[in-house]
């Protein structure tokens, strides 16, 4: 067994080295290269938020590795809805507090992975991820993100894993992250860490989006910081024809409007400026010089889902043989799992070892 490595809110919490040996290793379980087991260890999960893919990805990953989850909803018909602000009178809302909640939970399981998406009042709170941060605190077992307020790490991983299998080497590769509409404002989580994994991976990450949705100024700065060192660069452009020519993968989501973030009404203005022009379809796929008689020519498709059909992006895409969401989703369970294994020191060993021989990163 490995060392645990401490909680994981998001990529900036781990060195890079670490987030690639996760990738690493994800690649090498789905490969049947290494396998994995963590000891009848117990994860929590606790989801304020509807999920689909993070709570099937991590209790089917858990159950292969040996494992057990304890799944939590909080709302109606759930568990408690959690206060996570001190010194505050609970008069009303949360019935419980974090305080308790965290430690209570860290008697009955290993880690906690914790879902709570952003509460759209002001982004300085969002950005923090005030509950999974009073978790972190609280809790006396590691702390992973599910999903929080402003990052997404899970599906950054499995957007890496996923780009890695199609592109080979991604370094110095062109990936367009464009906005898209939707019904209405969407957080920043997912964004925010597709940019990361990009420079991550050392890709040239261009972030196309009307003028009004530019990302967090700092969150940018620290991604195109680390795209440069590893041979890629960051930038932003509402010019979105531009930023699609030469695109290599085309990966669209929607996100709020931080000039007016919490102002539903003026984000719907924004939005709708905006328009339907910003939808993908089969034309932004085509590769340079336009549409091609070769079977799956052009850009990659991708999209962390679930994604609203002919409004984010037209079925022609969706279903075309460039999109790779589904492998996308599929690399979630793979990408938990080596997490699970580095953040609780679980076993990794070739197949022609055991199991608890040690981890392969040393």
């Amino acid at each position: 067994m490995s060392e645990p490595l401490p909680s994981f809110l998001g990529f900036p919490d781990w060195a890079p080295e670490r987030l690639l040996d996760v990738v690493d290793l994800a690649a090498d379980l789905k490969g049947g290269r290494a396998r994995g087991h963590l000891g009848g260890r117990v994860v929590v999960l606790y989801f304020m938020n509807p999920s689909l893919r993070t709570r099937a990805s991590l209790e089917a990953g858990v159950a292969r590795l040996g494992g057990s989850t304890v799944t939590l909803d909080a709302g109606a018909g759930g568990v408690w809805g959690l206060e996570h602000e001190d010194g505050v009178p609970m008069l009303g809302g949360p019935a419980e507090h974090v305080r308790e909640a965290a430690r209570v939970l860290s008697r009955y399981g290993d880690a906690i992975g914790v879902r709570a998406f952003a509460r759209f009042k002001r982004w300085e709170e969002d950005r923090s991820e005030p509950l999974l941060r009073a978790f972190a605190r609280h809790a006396t077992v590691p702390v992973f993100s599910l999903e929080g307020s402003c990052r997404h790490p899970l599906q950054g991983l499995a957007d890496a894993l996923t780009l890695r299998e199609r592109l080979g080497d991604p370094r110095g590769k062109k990936l367009v992250l464009t906005w898209a509409p939707h019904p209405k404002p969407l957080p920043m989580a997912v964004p925010n860490s597709v940019v990361e994994a990009g420079a991550l991976l050392g890709m040239r990450v261009t972030v196309a989006r009307p003028p009004e949705f530019g990302l967090d100024p700092e969150i940018m700065a620290a991604a195109r910081a680390l795209a440069r060192a590893r041979g890629g660069d960051v930038e932003e452009t509402d010019d979105r024809a531009a930023a699609l020519a030469g695109a290599e993968v085309v990966y669209a989501k929607s996100w709020g409007a931080l000039g007016c973030y919490g102002d539903v009404e003026q984000e719907a203005i924004a939005r709708a400026r905006a328009g339907a022009r910003w939808t993908v379809r089969p034309a932004d796929l085509e590769p340079a010089g336009g549409p091609s008689d070769q079977p799956g020519a052009g850009a990659l498709f991708m999209h962390c889902l679930p994604v609203r059909r002919n409004v984010v992006v037209e079925d022609a895409v969706l279903d075309g043989p460039r999109s790779v969401v589904v492998q996308q989703a599929e690399n979630r369970m793979w990408t938990a799992q080596a997490l699970l294994l580095r953040l609780l020191g679980g076993g990794v060993a070739r197949p022609a070892a055991r199991p608890d021989d040690g981890p392969l990163y040393a």
